[in-house]
């Protein structure tokens, strides 16, 4: 087979495009960082913990959505109740193309008590600082828990900051949903 020069010069530009691209550094992923047990323990050192599997009846599920506004997907809700009265919910969602793991914990006041990332598959730098997470921790799910009102937007990372923040918003929506519930808590029965 011969190529004339054209040809050939296209084909090494193409060689050396793909040789550039597999010694060009590229954005490292994120990872796992916690499992859920050890988030857990985080959350609720040396603690009770039960873990209670929901299912959210179509009002339930309307309602935390219209609290949230997001979506809720599924009707299944997984929570751990600790002796300490938290309450620890994990939120998967997508980022950009790759998903985020974060566990919320929610008191009985309703207010964000922990924000742990348990895994990031994005590339590690659209990952916040600790403390752009820590700004939701005692926020309550009302109109200001939104991006650039009480939580600050992050140059670089606003896919981040938005997913996260209405991951944030589903779970208290949820946790305050579940709570006004008073089948959910064994207070009556039905």
């Amino acid at each position: 087979m011969s190529f004339d020069a054209t040809s050939r010069r296209a084909l090494l530009a193409a060689a050396g495009t793909l040789v550039l691209a597999l010694w060009t550094p590229q954005p490292a992923a994120g990872g796992v960082f916690l499992t859920r047990d050890e988030a857990l323990e985080l959350a609720f050192p040396d603690r009770e913990v039960d873990r209670e599997t929901l299912y959210l009846t179509q009002d339930e599920r309307r309602r935390a959505a219209d609290l949230a506004g997001a979506r809720i997907d599924s009707r299944l809700v997984v929570r751990y109740r600790s002796d300490c009265g938290g309450v620890a919910y994990f939120d998967v969602h997508r980022v950009r193309t790759l998903a985020e793991t974060v566990m919320v914990v929610v008191d009985a006041e309703g207010r964000v008590a922990r924000l742990e990332v348990m895994s990031f598959l994005e590339p590690e730098e659209y990952i916040p600082r600790r403390s752009w997470y820590d700004q939701f921790l005692t926020l309550r799910l009302d109109s200001r828990l939104r991006l650039k009102r009480s939580i600050h937007a992050v140059t670089g990372a606003t896919l981040t900051a938005r997913a996260t923040t209405d991951a944030v918003r589903r779970i208290l929506a949820l946790d305050q949903v579940l709570r006004k519930d008073p089948f959910r808590d064994g207070d009556l029965v039905p």
